[in-house]
């Protein structure tokens, strides 16, 4: 009778050197050190029987094709679809995950200047490149471009929301200050090109800006990580 062949035992974190250990090489190298990988399996702790947390960690990584901004959109019910992790698990994944999205989506202590389409994007993304839904958001800017107040007009299905001219320049108006806006929504198809009606809708409220002495700045799509700029494509003077 042929013996089976010998199997090792699984490889646990403890069984690697130290400094491949994911929290003795952030101990001794810092967090930016660490492969993604290692930062998955510091958040989740502890593997499962047989199973370490490193290896499951990159089961996670794999199941978004180790991309971390599909991993950043996934639930509690998708990760638990995964052999090893837990609610307790998923929730610290996706806690960790939100937190990183709200520090990137703050303000810093002074506002930051938006003169440009990509320094728009770069605010806007945190707020808009994850939901399923579309929302339609206005940035209200001083005459140096400064934020003088981000605002979500309106929040509606996977296929469109309402912007309504009415409450869009009523909360501009609520800043003294302001000068130009910065008009923006998502396509969670991720397709950022503009549809005929976001087209109509820019050459609208660009109109209505003016006969407020008011300016729009730009209109941005923001599809995943990427973005369509109205100005940066000169729709904008076509608006006007």
């Amino acid at each position: 009778m042929t013996k089976p062949a010998y199997l090792p035992p699984a490889l646990r974190i403890c069984d690697l050197a130290e400094d491949e250990q994911p929290r003795e090489k952030l101990l001794a190298r810092g967090p930016r050190s660490l492969t993604d990988a290692e930062v998955l399996a510091i958040l989740i702790r502890n593997g499962t029987q047989g199973t370490s947390a490193l290896d499951l960690a990159r089961r996670v990584l794999l199941s978004t094709g180790h991309d971390l901004h599909e991993l950043a959109r996934r639930e509690v019910q998708d990760l638990t679809r995964i052999n090893g992790m837990g609610k307790v698990k998923a929730m610290q994944l996706i806690a960790a995950l939100e937190l990183g999205r709200r520090r990137e989506a703050a303000p810093p202590r002074s506002s930051p200047t938006l003169a440009n389409s990509e320094a728009c994007f770069r605010y806007l993304r945190p707020l808009l490149g994850d939901l399923y839904h579309e929302e339609f958001h206005l940035l209200c800017l001083n005459r140096a471009n400064r934020l003088l107040g981000a605002h979500l007009i309106s929040r509606g299905g996977t296929t469109g929301t309402v912007a309504d001219a009415k409450t869009i320049f009523r909360t501009a108006l609520q800043h003294g200050s302001v000068t130009s806006l910065v008009l923006a929504h998502n396509h969670p198809s991720g397709q950022a090109q503009p549809s005929s009606a976001d087209i109509r809708l820019t050459s609208k409220l660009s109109r209505g800006a003016r006969d407020l002495d008011l300016h729009v700045l730009d209109h941005l799509i923001v599809a995943g990580h990427r973005y369509y700029s109205f100005a940066d494509h000169q729709l904008l003077e076509r608006a006007e």
